[in-house]
């Protein structure tokens, strides 16, 4: 249990940093601005998808929040990944890049199965 506890929370500790404080610090800069542009998305749509990122993270890291909001957080990480990784491959073609969100969707998952296995009950 103590492993599974540590497990969890230091894969959601990375997760809450990747999806939570980088786009909190960086996601005004112009590198990311040309990030979506590259892609061929509208601007508004990386403000958005910032917010997201920031308020699922929250979701994820807060104790009190309910199961139903972080079974969606996680949901809704794993179609950003999943996203991303299309965009990324569409636009630029297979390459390095794409093994970054295979990364984070690994580490998602361990975050996620590591707080299904601390939900259950122990018998």
């Amino acid at each position: 249990m103590k492993s599974t506890k540590i497990t969890f929370w230091i894969s959601t500790a990375v997760i809450f940093l990747f999806f939570g404080v980088m786009p909190a610090l960086t996601g005004h800069t112009e590198m990311a601005k040309e990030s979506i542009k590259h892609l061929g998305y509208p601007q508004y749509f990386g403000v958005a998808l910032n917010i997201f990122k920031i308020v699922g993270s929250l979701a994820l890291v807060i104790p009190q929040v309910p199961k139903i909001l972080k079974e969606w957080a996680y949901a809704g990480f794993v179609f950003d990944i999943i996203f991303a990784t299309i965009s990324l491959w569409a636009v630029d073609g297979f390459s390095a890049m794409l093994l970054m969100p295979v990364v984070v969707l690994a580490v998602l998952l361990v975050s996620y199965f590591s707080y299904h296995k601390l939900q259950s009950p122990q018998l």
